[in-house]
């Protein structure tokens, strides 16, 4: 199959191992598990070691199935290359591990993934300055920027609350500042967003999400769009600039994250998740309108207290989301009045499964406060607006019907 820029989305996902020759005329790459990689010739293998010809050293640092894998990434992207890890974390650690360094600032928007968060106290007790600002509004972004100020990082849309960031606005600070841009696209997945379109240098996904799609694998990807001058950036080392300059962050990151720390994406993960890839924009179709359907159900009933997804008018970043997105997310939140226990109502439910995921084929709840936001305590959770009624839904593929009956029936009882 020859490469076209015309093809679309799933065109271009569904066909992308083809793109390069396939061992037997297999539709999918096979699932090499090899550690190692023997060459007849030992010259062959020390060019490899030292950059001069392409091939793969050892298992943790690559494989054919998960370089296309990274291949396929890199296309839903648009971007220049990617790098797949472990799990999700990993990928965003990675980015901290290789490019951040003691005395450094970073830039953050306070509404993030808790492990994330978790994560940001971490770099901040070795030395970086992190700094936590509301990034719905582009002014308090400018507002935090120090002369060491290295990096800026946000979610496209938050968890749970669903807060969208000022994400174009932003972009073109960092772009003005010399600053690199790294924002999570977890939450809208590049069939709905991309955030090489507002500016961003690097892009972070979840892949164990709406990527794969189905609950049965953990990955993550670093993706590096080609919009960062690394050129400019003062942590880049000496060996990794015998490359052209666009490579730089890149080689750094595959050396000094997957490399030496190993969070390495096991071969037969990254076929699953190549697998669940394809049918990534069918099944975001159904769940953004499924999402969208109940929750213009909650907002209109009396028993619930408020609903928070950007697909409604309501929503404070209901522009920005139409303005930047395909459609709206298959998540969102809502907080039941005090009187209704939010476990009772939670244990009323008979399709949904109370459960800390998301992204799946099947709607997933759980109760925010007491479960994934519960470590970091009642007065940091109050600061991001979670209240101990919230329940996130992570809506699936179900019949729409059957959703509105069940979270119906669940608040009449």
């Amino acid at each position: 199959m020859s490469e076209k820029a015309s093809y679309g989305f799933t065109t271009t996902i569904i066909h992308s191992d083809r793109q390069k020759t396939i061992e037997h005329g297999s539709a999918h790459k096979p699932v090499h598990t090899s550690v190692f990689y023997g060459y007849e010739d030992a010259r062959d293998l020390a060019a490899v070691f030292q950059g001069k010809q392409s091939g793969y050293r050892y298992g943790r640092q690559g494989n054919p199935t998960v370089s296309a894998l990274e291949d396929k990434i890199t296309k839903m992207e648009d971007g220049q290359s990617s790098i797949c890890f472990a799990t999700g974390m990993a990928a965003i650690g990675a980015v901290f591990q290789a490019l951040l360094r003691q005395g450094d600032h970073v830039i953050s928007s306070s509404f993030l993934f808790g492990n994330t968060n978790s994560l940001w106290q971490t770099v901040a007790a070795q030395g970086v300055d992190v700094s936590f600002v509301d990034a719905t509004d582009v002014a308090n972004v400018a507002a935090a920027i120090t002369p060491s100020t290295r990096m800026v990082f946000v979610e496209t849309i938050a968890n749970p609350r669903t807060q969208i960031a000022d994400l174009k606005r932003i972009g073109d600070l960092c772009r003005e500042r010399g600053i690199l841009y790294v924002v999570d696209n977890t939450m809208t997945s590049p069939y709905l967003f991309r955030p090489k379109s507002v500016g961003a240098g690097l892009v972070v996904n979840s892949l164990t999400k709406s990527i794969a799609g189905h609950g049965n694998v953990l990955g993550g990807a670093l993706t590096d769009t080609g919009e960062f001058d690394w050129s400019a950036y003062p942590h880049i080392a000496a060996n990794f600039k015998k490359t052209p300059a666009p490579q730089w962050g890149m080689a750094q990151v595959r050396a000094k994250a997957l490399r030496d720390f190993g969070a390495s994406l096991s071969p037969d993960a990254a076929h699953q998740i190549a697998v669940g890839a394809e049918t990534i924009a069918l099944r975001l179709e159904r769940e953004c309108a499924n999402a969208l359907a109940l929750a213009q159900m909650l907002e209109n009933d009396p028993r619930v207290d408020a609903v928070h997804y950007p697909g409604l008018s309501s929503h404070p970043q209901h522009q920005i989301a139409s303005d930047l997105f395909r459609s709206y997310g298959a998540l969102f939140s809502f907080e039941l009045k005090p009187e209704i226990d939010c476990f009772d109502y939670l244990n009323r439910l008979h399709l949904p499964i109370s459960a800390t995921h998301l992204g799946d084929t099947r709607t997933l709840v759980i109760p925010v406060a007491h479960t994934i936001f519960f470590e970091m305590g009642a007065e940091r959770r109050a600061a991001m607006g979670i209240v101990d009624s919230l329940i996130r839904v992570s809506v699936g593929i179900e019949d729409t019907q059957d959703l509105l009956s069940d979270f119906a029936q669940a608040l009449n009882a």
